[in-house]
């Protein structure tokens, strides 16, 4: 598996309490990651990269939407911007958005929800992911899941009626997340997963996926009432 880490990880986690120089050793391993992802992105017309990726191409730019932010990648330097504060995107979030502007071709969404084992190279890590993402819900929200339907209606979460207690989400223009939760009994213990639309694959590498994931999972635990 390549492209964002070594291993399907949540960065932050994977930093916590390891200091300083672990951070930035892992700041500058991004840093030079960035400087490639630009090279191959710039090598693309822009108007053809907003088209298969759902951005605009306009003022010197291109428009998508981030977390639900506005953000603008300036061409050709694809130094991404909020839009409403004008403040320079961190370098992980730079990151994600150039692997999904190199990645994006255009697929359409397919409506149907798969795990992260269905990914590409998914298998080997999917075990941690779950850790991670759909564990992290269970432990959050086993017991309280109107507080799990609160915290994704804050997110901006949309409800999946027909999974039961789900929302979906739009990290990126055309790329569809699903935090499904089963909340627990006298019988069954909580359990929670992290979906993705079918098509996620041709959006974000495999790894990436699996941050989105996971960072889905905590946006929606520190959105808890």
């Amino acid at each position: 598996m390549t492209g964002l880490t070594e291993k399907a990880v949540d960065p932050q986690a994977a930093l916590a309490g390891r200091g300083d120089d672990a951070r930035a050793r892992w700041e500058e391993s991004m840093l030079r990651q960035v400087e490639a992802l630009r090279a191959s992105v710039r090598s693309q017309p822009p108007e053809a990269l907003a088209a298969r990726a759902g951005a605009v191409y306009a003022d010197g730019g291109l428009r998508l939407a981030y977390w639900g932010q506005d953000v603008l990648v300036a061409w050709p330097s694809l130094e991404p911007r909020l839009e409403a504060s004008g403040a320079a995107c961190p370098v992980f979030d730079t990151a994600m958005l150039l692997y999904y502007l190199k990645t994006a071709d255009g697929a359409a969404l397919s409506e149907r929800w798969i795990g992260f084992r269905e990914l590409p190279d998914g298998a080997f890590y999917s075990l941690a992911y779950q850790r991670y993402s759909g564990d992290r819900l269970a432990r959050a929200f086993g017991n309280d899941p109107e507080g799990f339907h609160a915290a994704a209606h804050a997110l901006g979460g949309a409800r999946l009626t027909a999974l039961g207690h789900a929302h979906a989400f739009t990290p990126l223009p055309r790329l569809r997340l699903a935090a499904v939760l089963w909340p627990g009994d006298d019988e069954f213990p909580a359990q929670g997963a992290v979906l993705f639309d079918a098509s996620a694959g041709h959006y974000m590498t495999t790894d990436g996926l699996a941050l989105l994931g996971g960072g889905l999972a905590g946006r929606l635990e520190k959105a808890q009432p």
